[in-house]
């Protein structure tokens, strides 16, 4: 049975104690089935469905929001089961599957029975409601009169026109713009089932109402249908959702509301997307990451067995040999250690861009994303081809943010006039360029490996004007081309006056090592624009002033004095740092990163987001690990479960007032509440009290003691605390001018534009000031005396100022983020000859070997501040591994003396000894299975990386060890020449260019003496015997291991082999050797005796 509502809306359900009957002009009116037809879905946009009862499908019964049916059953399947708009729980509807939280519900539609009314002792539901209506009214009042039972019962209305007795809903609050007998009342149940309403004339005063308002802080502005009364409500509601949760609205541009003055605001999905998280963390599944723990901690039980075995079997006969073995074992051990561990929490991440721009882009508005400063360094134009500097510039300038909010500096640390005018040129092409990239939207935007791609590139591109322009961009790369090309060979003849500029004087840094600093701003200024008209983002060319007698610190120097020179430029918040052969690959790049460093919950307390970094340009097999992908996809990915990876050094967007060397902010925590319900003889609380006294005492202790650490090897200046917000008060009452100079330099702008924590520049300023002011920081007595250096900016004393920097910020207590974008965000080359890619090794690890000596080895730096005691393992790690070349050497020697001198480094094994030996080997290939799996990489990857390993580790790892040694201690700084024998054509020509250099002297040898061991060995088995091929088996084992290991050294040795390969080559010199030595042992010529050789014996027979 249903209630007969004349055409009039009742509204209810079960979470609410009442019915409404809602009478709002036209709205409340039962509308046609052509006229409902057309309702839009206010979350995708579709049409909602006419469901089987010819009516449109209504999701929410409380306010009636229209939403389709996919967006409704999607809403309580994966979001939070409740209407965009009023936040009532969604109820189930027949056809739609089941969620958590139904099981209490009946099998049957909440929404279909709703209203429906049972027949209580065969009186019809009229009669009901009537009797409702009339026991209530009767409360407190007597009996009532026939005429008001009367009046009760006329309230029924077949029409379908509306009464002008329907009252309107009011919270029994009159309104002047309504009639008053055009109110409402809300009827509280008194028995039974009874949610019921019935309409009175509001004006028969003689009628005591028992009305109950709804609640107050329930937001009901979803029930203002045509009711003025209820404005004032949705406004004050809007301002504190808007308030509370930082809602950055998109205004509707289909002629919808765009104010959101109305309760149907079409915008309110919208704003339900914007404010949640732009990012999310993605564990890795425990599938993969479970065994992979129990696979760690076995091994380290194997290893207790191992290690409890080799040192119980000594073998005294090679007790040389079984000791510098097991040395070397337990070293190998400790750094497995010091590398696992930091693995054991690896995530993953996930950004949402679209979130992004629905909090901080509106249509048509100004956006609120920050501001950004990219630096770029590079040093010789010769080595670091202008071209490839070129288009990293290009790259940055077209990225996809907003123009007004880039600026792009290039700091050319050679003073060279070739990137100078270079740098002109790509000015002037980047006019054309960056037009060209926004409107088709293509990617890379570095124009040499954009027009490189062998792809089909009129793939998803429909614009009919794209392959003319895209031709006619081509040719205008081509030109620009020939131009860079022409002033790089003009360079190579230099005058010896030097070079002059354009009006005549000479140029400034004709003298590399002695020249004044140096400021061009060749875009974003004077209303410089693109061939469109629209403007372009800032393009600064920089030079610091260097003078003879100064330590400049190299690249961390250049870099703090990019830092500088922005901060009264253009004062960024962020900071994005690139080298000049890493060009932006992905666009939305930067928009990755702010999705981190913007999120409202967590982003305070990121201080950098480091970006992976992937190569162009390498052979397919990668023969010498130069992608670096175990690292890239495993190691950083465990950091970034920890406290976050470490700085590499390119690729990677700053916080300023990181670099700066605050702390990071510290969550305040809300003070515990104290028990006072007991006595004060209670035990409970006299213990509470007595351990919060303690606690206070110890907390005292501890921030006195942190405080004191801290003064030593993190602020180096007295006094310096920042909160959580309000830096600009509180620096300011905190630190004095003095300490401020004395921290940042003699620069009051500066130290003004330091304390802008949001960044932006001081009102006022000219551009002329502001040039004359950044040329007095880029001068280089700029830092004496002050903390550059030490606890601000780049971090020096270290040739990789990438890990100190990263580290310092850590140990302030921030924590950074690893980001991994479906494309790669950065793409660069790297030096694929093996000379130059053992080169590179060298430096990362000369630079480890500097840290590990200094005052800021992880070992003792940094305790008691923010940084986890794991990522502090992964920092050992990062600075004592060059220290492994040592017994690394000495364990791959050790095959070779043991196939020559006949012992083994372990004694006859046993059944017990076979199996610790088969668990371990089969421990260490179930760990790098399972690291594989988890971490994306495939096995050859893997496997380039442990020979790079061995590789690396008996070469430049030892040779930087000594260097660091010689330089730390003895303040003798050696280098290496790398002389060029030879070259090839071809796409990979530099992959076979042989380059002498010592480093290559250590695995030579290493590779020399093993072949010639695993020849001896094998002669002597030959010649010994059967029995001897027993014992033989382990040795040639260990020393094939130590060969395999080095096979990429060997090939890299024998260069390009047109037809015959280096596999084939290595075995004939080996089996060539064997044949040798045994047909020297063996001397088939040599005559053989005819019997045995008789004496004379000396007794006397007769």
């Amino acid at each position: 049975m249903v209630m007969d509502t004349g055409g009039r809306l009742i509204a209810g359900s079960h979470n609410r104690n009442e019915f409404i009957l809602i009478n709002a002009d036209e709205i409340g009116r039962n509308k046609p089935l052509q006229d409902l037809s057309g309702l839009i879905c206010q979350i995708c946009g579709d049409e909602i469905e006419i469901t089987k009862d010819g009516e449109p499908f209504v999701a929410c019964n409380e306010c009636a929001f229209p939403v389709c049916r996919h967006c409704y059953e999607y809403e309580r399947r994966e979001g939070n089961q409740a209407c965009p708009q009023c936040k009532t729980r969604y109820k189930r509807h027949k056809g739609s599957p089941r969620v958590e939280g139904d099981d209490e519900e009946d099998d049957v539609d909440d929404l279909d029975n709703e209203f429906d009314f049972a027949v209580h002792d065969g009186r019809h539901t009229q009669h009901i409601v009537e009797a409702a209506l009339h026991g209530r009214l009767n409360v407190g009042r007597g009996l009532q009169t026939d005429e008001m039972l009367s009046a009760a019962a006329q309230t029924r209305d077949s029409e379908s026109v509306l009464s002008p007795n329907i009252p309107l809903l009011t919270y029994h609050q009159e309104d002047a713009g309504i009639s008053p007998d055009s109110h409402a009342l809300i009827i509280p149940p008194i028995f039974g089932r009874g949610k019921r309403i019935h309409p009175v004339p509001f004006p028969d005063t003689s009628i005591s109402l028992q009305s109950r308002p709804m609640d107050p802080k329930k937001d009901l502005a979803v029930y203002g249908y045509g009711s003025v009364a209820w404005k004032d409500r949705i406004e004050e509601w809007k301002k504190r959702q808007a308030s509370k949760l930082q809602v950055v609205k998109h205004q509707d541009g289909n002629g919808g509301n765009s104010d959101g003055d109305g309760p149907d605001d079409p915008d309110l999905p919208k704003m339900d997307e914007g404010r949640q998280p732009l990012s999310r963390k993605l564990p890795i599944p425990s599938s993969k990451i479970n065994p992979y723990r129990m696979i760690i901690l076995l091994r380290l039980v194997i290893l207790g067995f191992f290690f409890h075995y080799r040192l119980l079997h000594p073998v005294q006969d090679a007790y040389g040999l079984w000791l510098t073995s097991v040395i070397c074992e337990i070293w190998f051990a400790i750094s497995w250690i010091l590398d696992q561990f930091p693995k054991w929490y690896p995530i993953e991440r996930e950004t949402y861009l679209d979130r992004l721009s629905l909090r901080y882009e509106k249509e048509g508005k100004p956006s609120e994303l920050a501001d950004i400063d990219v630096f770029v360094s590079t040093v010789d134009p010769l080595k670091e081809p202008p071209l490839i500097t070129a288009n990293t510039v290009l790259s940055i300038l077209a990225v996809d943010y907003p123009v007004e909010k880039v600026a792009c500096y290039v700091s050319d640390d050679g003073a060279a006039m070739l990137t100078f005018e270079a740098l002109s040129e790509t000015s002037e092409f980047a006019k054309k360029w960056v037009p060209f990239c926004k409107k088709f939207n293509i990617e890379p935007r570095a124009p040499e490996w954009y027009f490189a791609q062998k792809i089909d590139y009129l793939k998803d591109k429909v614009h009919r004007d794209f392959v003319r322009e895209r031709r006619e961009m081509k040719r205008e790369y081509e030109e620009f081309k020939l131009h860079i090309n022409g002033l790089v060979a003009t360079a190579k003849n230099v005058p010896e006056e030097g070079w002059t500029m354009q009006d005549g004087t000479p140029w400034p840094g004709n003298n590399v090592w002695d020249h004044p600093g140096m400021i061009q701003v060749l875009l974003g200024d004077n209303g410089v624009c693109d061939i469109d008209g629209n403007e372009l983002p800032r393009l600064v060319y920089v030079s610091r002033e260097k003078r003879p007698g100064f330590d400049h610190h190299k690249k961390a120097g250049a870099m703090n004095a990019l830092v500088r020179v922005s901060a009264i430029i253009s004062n960024a918040s962020y900071v994005l740092n690139v080298d000049c052969d890493h060009y932006i690959n992905n666009s939305k790049a930067l928009r990755e990163a702010m999705c981190f460093m913007m999120d409202p919950t967590s982003g305070k307390k990121i201080c950098y987001v480091q970006f992976p970094q992937r190569f162009d340009g390498i052979d397919r097999h990668d023969r010498y690990s130069n992608r670096n992908v175990v690292f890239f996809d495993i190691n950083m990915k465990g950091l970034d479960g920890l406290q976050g990876p470490i700085y590499v050094g390119t690729g990677c967007v700053f916080r300023r007032q990181a670099l700066y060397g605050y702390d990071a902010p510290v969550k305040v925590k809300p003070t515990g509440k104290t028990c006072n319900c007991w006595p004060k003889w209670c035990c409970l609380c006299c213990g509470s009290r007595r351990k919060g006294r303690k606690g206070k005492v110890k907390q005292e202790k501890r921030k006195k003691m942190k405080h004191r650490e801290t003064s030593k090897q993190i602020h180096a200046l007295e006094n310096i605390e920042e909160g959580v917000e309000g830096i600009d008060s509180e620096k300011s009452s905190l630190m004095s001018q003095r300490k401020f100079e004395k921290r940042f330099g003699q620069s009051p702008v500066f130290v003004a534009s330091a304390l802008q924590e949001n960044g932006g520049l001081a009102q006022g300023a000219s551009s002329a000031s502001l040039l004359k002011e950044a040329i007095h920081v880029i001068s280089c007595g700029y830092e004496d005396k002050t903390e550059w250096g030490k606890e601000v900016g780049w971090i020096y004393g270290s040739v990789t100022e990438d890990i100190l920097t990263g580290f310092k910020m850590h140990c302030h207590g921030w924590r950074s983020v690893y980001c991994i974008p479906k494309r790669p965000a950065f793409k660069g080359s790297a030096p694929i000859n093996l000379s130059d890619r053992l080169h590179q090794v060298l430096r990362w690890a000369l630079g480890s070997v500097e840290i590990f000596l200094s005052k800021h080895c992880p070992i003792w730096y940094g305790y008691g501040c923010g940084l986890k005691w794991l990522e502090r393992l992964s920092y050992i790690n990062s600075v004592v591994y060059p220290w492994t070349s040592i017994p690394l050497i000495a364990y791959c020697t050790l095959p070779a003396f043991c196939l020559l001198t006949g012992k083994f480094i372990i004694p006859e094994i046993s059944n017990y000894a076979s199996i610790i030996f088969i668990a371990l080997f089969i421990s260490i290939a179930a760990t790098g299975i399972l690291e594989m799996q988890w971490g994306g990489v495939g096995i050859d990857d893997w496997w380039r990386n442990e020979q790079f390993w061995v590789i690396g580790g008996v070469s430049s790892h030892l040779f930087a060890l000594f260097q660091g040694l010689l330089k730390v201690l003895g303040g003798i700084d050696t280098a290496f020449t790398v002389t060029t024998k030879g070259g090839d054509d071809g796409e990979f020509s530099e992959l076979y260019l042989f380059k002498w250099t010592s480093l290559l002297i250590p695995p030579l040898t290493l590779l020399i003496i093993n072949i010639i061991g695993v020849v001896a060995g094998i002669s002597n088995a030959i010649n010994n015997g059967y029995e001897s091929w027993g014992p033989l088996f382990g040795k040639l084992f260990f020393a094939l291991w130590v060969i395999v290991h080095l096979y990429p050294f060997l090939k890299g040795l024998m260069g390009k082999q047109d037809r015959v390969p280096t596999i084939i080559v290595v075995w004939s010199i080996l089996l060539a050797s064997i044949c040798s030595l045994l047909w020297v042992r063996v001397n088939p010529f040599l005559a053989k005796s005819d019997g045995p050789v008789l004496e004379i014996c000396g007794l006397d027979c007769d």
